[in-house]
């Protein structure tokens, strides 16, 4: 066989593989939703792609009798959070986050209790139990607005993510913000270093640096001293990238965070040359939902999300609250 006679033959398998994911899904009357980490092949048979906080607005809004939640455990979590009475099924249960690990229910409970009166502010990336023992949730589109609509005066315990939790204390200059030391293994790896060098490498790119990574605090000061260009040099969410993108002029763009993300931006706005910060910032529970498993998520119904009623409840009024507050 020839190239591309290879070629033809594995677009035939994707094309069949694509067709049967949408016949069983319509079967099942459910709605595919991927995260932008997602491979290429997730991303492109879903109903929606996007970032936790739109996932979850979709997931709140949607009608469909199934929700299939291709990502990682706590968001499927938070779609059966905020969509109690549907079914909520991930192709791969193993798929968990090394972020989301990072802090224990119990452990916020300590936190809590040596703090009284603190608001606690937690990242969408925690687990139910840890929501439910929260006052408010957020993403990284909406962070530092949830962080801001907290009176003044009263202490905030921001979790889990250490590297978002000290860009949420620059932008909004909030002294009494205290920050749980977690991080996302991936994006604590895409370091300032890796950042300048590639930088100074394409002096035309701009810079998408995604406010989770371990170089993101650091860009912003090294923009500000004249290390990093400053008016090419933006701190985004995933969705706030994919907004960027498609009125961006630069020929290249360096982006810091999760490869997977570079799929989304390439067909966004494919004149412009995407290039990742640190190709090697793949995070593995991402990439665990294969074709294979969402193919038997939907043939079999498996694996279903179950959340603890009273979890739930408690957990839900946080969710709310980053839904009702500004995307950006």
């Amino acid at each position: 066989m020839t190239g591309a006679e290879t070629l033809t033959a594995t677009a035939r398998v994707d094309q069949e593989w694509a067709g049967e994911v949408r016949r069983l899904a319509a079967e099942r009357d459910a709605v595919i939703l991927a995260h932008n980490y997602q491979v290429p092949e997730i991303q492109d048979v879903a109903d929606h792609v996007g970032d936790s906080l739109a996932l979850s607005r979709l997931a709140a809004a949607s009608t469909a009798s199934v929700i299939v939640f291709a990502g990682v455990y706590f968001m499927a979590e938070t779609a059966k959070i905020l969509a109690p009475d549907r079914t909520v099924l991930i192709p791969e249960v193993r798929a968990g986050c090394s972020l989301a690990d990072s802090i224990t229910a119990e452990q916020v409970r300590e936190w809590k209790a040596e703090h009284p009166g603190a608001a606690v502010v937690a990242y969408v990336n925690t687990s139910a139990e840890v929501k439910a023992e929260s006052d408010l949730c957020c993403t990284s589109a909406n962070a530092a607005q949830v962080v801001a609509s907290v009176p003044a005066d009263r202490e905030v315990l921001f979790l889990p993510d250490q590297f978002l939790g000290a860009y949420v204390r620059r932008v909004t200059g909030r002294a009494n913000l205290r920050v749980w030391a977690g991080e996302c293994h991936v994006h604590a790896g895409i370091s300032p270093a890796d950042l300048r060098r590639k930088a100074n490498a394409d002096p035309r790119a701009e810079l998408f640096i995604h406010p989770e990574c371990g170089c993101s605090t650091a860009a912003l000061w090294q923009s500000g001293e004249g290390d990093l260009p400053a008016g090419r040099t933006r701190v985004l969410s995933t969705g706030g990238m994919l907004e960027a993108a498609r009125t961006t002029k630069a020929p290249a763009v360096l982006v810091a965070t999760e490869t997977g993300m570079l799929h989304q931006l390439r067909k966004a706005n494919p004149a412009v040359r995407w290039e990742a910060a640190n190709p090697d910032a793949v995070c593995r529970y991402m990439k665990m939902t294969t074709p294979a498993a969402l193919l038997r998520c939907l043939r079999e119904g498996v694996t279903e999300v179950t959340v603890d009623p009273g979890v739930a409840s408690r957990a839900r009024r946080a969710v709310q609250a980053m839904l009702t507050a500004g995307a950006r």
